[in-house]
């Protein structure tokens, strides 16, 4: 069964995953910015990371390092409507803009039980279902 594009197919490398990305047409860049915000190089302006688009996050842990944790996550601009990709670190490493917006990201978590995820990686409840 295909994982649900909104979770993570772990175990593959930042390169891997932003060229597959890349591949599916995210080809513009995004950045972390400060009040849980989300720059586009393409136009230039912020977007609420809460109110962004996103069709796929993946997590990726370094080759030597595995402390370096890092998430990719392909979006869609609120403003021009570019498709492109934002990395977050996540983790000790992770900036405070960085883990503000992975924090606010519209992942089809609820936001009344606290930002809790109501799906695991696996697309399958958290109690297993």
């Amino acid at each position: 069964m295909a994982p649900s594009p909104k979770h993570s197919v772990d175990a593959t490398t930042l390169g891997e995953s932003a060229a597959l990305f890349d591949e599916e047409g995210f080809t513009s860049q995004f950045a972390a910015a400060e009040d849980g915000q989300v720059l586009c190089f393409t136009c230039h302006k912020r977007t609420p990371a809460i109110e962004m688009d996103f069709g796929a996050l993946r997590r990726s842990e370094g080759v030597s390092d595995p402390s370096d944790m890092v998430a990719i996550v392909a979006v869609t601009c609120g403003q021009c409507q570019a498709k492109g990709t934002l990395v977050l670190k996540y983790g000790a490493e992770a900036t405070p803009e960085e883990a503000d917006v992975l924090r606010l990201l519209g992942d089809g978590r609820d936001v009344h039980s606290g930002g809790v995820s109501t799906t695991d990686a696996s697309g399958g409840s958290p109690d297993g279902n």
